[in-house]
């Protein structure tokens, strides 16, 4: 399938996934820190960022998009190439983990490991952040986002450091998001959504220390389902990259290291 993407650097191939209703460049924080050691792709899940839907009568499911990736790299002749999410994207790279399809996977803040009270309250907040972008105009948002409470206010439930954005950045994010044909029926999908089947590739889950999203304490059912500690990104939020992209870059490089 064809999507939209970034690519830039050379070395072993890293596929970047964004979350739901962001683009690829989500990822810019830390590209070209990647690009130094990875050919690092970052790409578009279908009816996000500016990648084509779905075809007509295909689910939007976590799977769904993990076959639109898989047909990706086919078309790319990416072979097993190394993973990595944010949040809905974190899921999907364990779903490619668990087909083995990829060679190693991270995950940072991945979905699917919450209690029924944690979806609802990520679907709700997810739910107003999009009415919210619908309903504002670029210029106000940009208005909004250069000052200081109004980032706090738009930003602070993703990003521990607000401040750290570009309000140019966060004008392009607010209309990803409100713009994005496939967030409805994703966002619907989470419903029925369970952790992956185990996985048959190394992988690596992350979680932001101050996550205010996806809670924390879902860290503790990631570490279950994949058998070993979860790294705890400190002083970083939802969108660690924001954050601080020195650690993620690390933990990225690290984990697909071998």
């Amino acid at each position: 399938m064809e999507l939209a993407f970034e690519r830039r650097g050379a070395g072993p191939p890293l596929i970047l996934l964004h979350g739901i209703g962001h683009h690829w460049q989500a990822w810019l924080p830390v590209l070209d820190r990647l690009a130094a050691e990875r050919d690092v792709i970052a790409v578009d899940f279908p009816g996000f960022g500016v990648s084509p839907p779905l075809p007509p009568g295909t689910p939007y499911t976590a799977e769904s998009l993990a076959d639109a990736i898989e047909s990706f790299c086919a078309m790319l002749g990416l072979r097993e190439p190394h993973v990595a999410g944010s949040s809905l994207g974190g899921y999907v790279a364990l779903e490619l983990a668990s087909r083995g399809a990829v060679r190693t996977a991270v995950a940072l803040s991945p979905a699917g490991f919450w209690s029924r009270s944690e979806l609802l309250y990520a679907r709700t907040v997810l739910r107003v952040a999009r009415a919210s972008a619908r309903a504002t105009s670029p210029e106000r948002a940009l208005a909004t986002a250069e000052k200081r409470l109004g980032r706090m206010i738009s930003a602070g439930v993703m990003v521990a450091h607000p401040s750290r954005i570009s309000a140019e950045a966060m004008v392009a994010g607010a209309q990803a998001l409100g713009n994005a044909p496939g967030f409805d029926d994703t966002l619907e999908s989470f419903v029925w959504m369970m952790p992956p089947a185990p996985p048959k590739a190394p992988v690596t889950i992350a979680w932001g220390e101050h996550d205010r999203l996806l809670l924390r304490r879902q860290a503790v059912r990631a570490a279950r389902w994949s058998g070993q500690r979860v790294k705890l990104l400190r002083g970083c939020g939802h969108l660690p990259m924001s954050d601080d992209p020195e650690l993620v870059a690390r933990v990225l490089l690290e984990a697909s290291a071998g």
